[in-house]
């Protein structure tokens, strides 16, 4: 009761935010637009369902416009999807540091990349946020995705460091738990996410074959490359097996959108420990701004109760 309360005291605010006149500063792009999304807020989540997101947030600028002229947006977007947990890449201490002050119902786990030091000082990770009123963080950790995953490294091929952030959560009332699995695979070599899929499907083979698990991630990848055939082996593709369902290309590069509809790089796919009810590609701006040079992705999932 209370989190759906708080919902929907997050969804009036962010009505009455759009309603305040636009700075009218500097644009992403006169195009950005709807492109016929039909959002599912968050007051109008069933009580029974997870809703879970994927933002790669962008570590730098956007066709010049920086992460702190993005912040502001990329928080109101957050907060009008209010998702239960979120998996988020390209995340930089300037955004965590932003993002764990302005969503104060969320905590997270993540380490950066290249050191292992703490998200919030140093580097860029794959942190996973959670609705701290509704879960019990149960347990968490990080790997990496090289032929040495207990300390920071490269895999083969890799043009950098590539970290995998997973956390276990209980849902406080019903007692229900569930794997949240976040990472980014290498933007350059087609080898390195290949590796990356087998070492990430192996992990989640041997410590959770029998939780549910959901896995977000940028795969830099299609739904036509090998490293994506590997990771659906043993998971199913929100996008592809949800009955609600409205997609779209999640990476635009901050340009025309239209020109990349079918541009889909950014995965939401879950174990047969949940069903997926609803699934959106995110495809609206903020004051005609975009967020990110991605559009986010989420998806509402039940947890089996068999």
């Amino acid at each position: 009761m209370w989190i759906n309360f708080m919902k929907r005291i997050v969804v009036l605010t962010m009505a009455f935010v759009s309603l305040l006149p636009s700075s009218g500063g500097k644009k992403y792009a006169d195009y950005c637009g709807d492109y016929g999304f039909p959002r599912i807020g968050a007051e109008q989540q069933q009580p029974d369902t997870v809703r879970v997101m994927s933002f790669n947030i962008r570590c730098a600028d956007v066709n010049g416009v920086n992460v702190p002229d993005r912040i502001g947006i990329a928080v109101r977007q957050i907060k009008e999807v209010m998702p239960d947990t979120m998996g988020v890449q390209e995340a930089t201490p300037e955004w965590m540091k932003a993002l764990d002050k302005k969503l104060p119902l969320y905590g997270w786990v993540g380490l950066d990349r290249d050191t292992g030091e703490s998200a919030i000082k140093s580097g860029e990770s794959c942190p996973i946020f959670y609705l701290k009123a509704k879960y019990k963080l149960v347990d968490s950790g990080n790997f990496w995705i090289s032929d040495t995953p207990d300390v920071p490294s490269r895999g083969p091929g890799a043009a950098c460091v590539r970290i995998c952030t997973w956390v276990k959560l209980e849902d406080r009332k019903t007692g229900e738990t569930f794997v949240h699995v976040n990472t980014h695979y290498d933007h350059v070599s087609e080898e390195a996410r290949v590796q990356g899929a087998l070492i990430v499907t192996r992990f989640i083979e041997e410590h959770f074959a029998d939780v549910p698990v959901v896995f977000t991630a940028d795969m830099n990848t299609s739904e036509k490359g090998e490293a994506y055939a590997t990771m659906t082996k043993n998971l199913a593709d929100a996008r592809f097996t949800a009955p609600d369902c409205v997609t779209y290309g999640t990476f635009h590069a901050g340009k025309d959108p239209n020109q990349r509809a079918d541009y889909y790089i950014d995965f939401l796919l879950f174990s047969q420990g949940f069903t997926p009810v609803a699934y959106r590609t995110l495809t609206r701006g903020i004051d005609g701004r975009f967020v990110s040079d991605h559009f986010p992705i989420y998806a509402d999932l039940k947890i089996n109760n068999e």
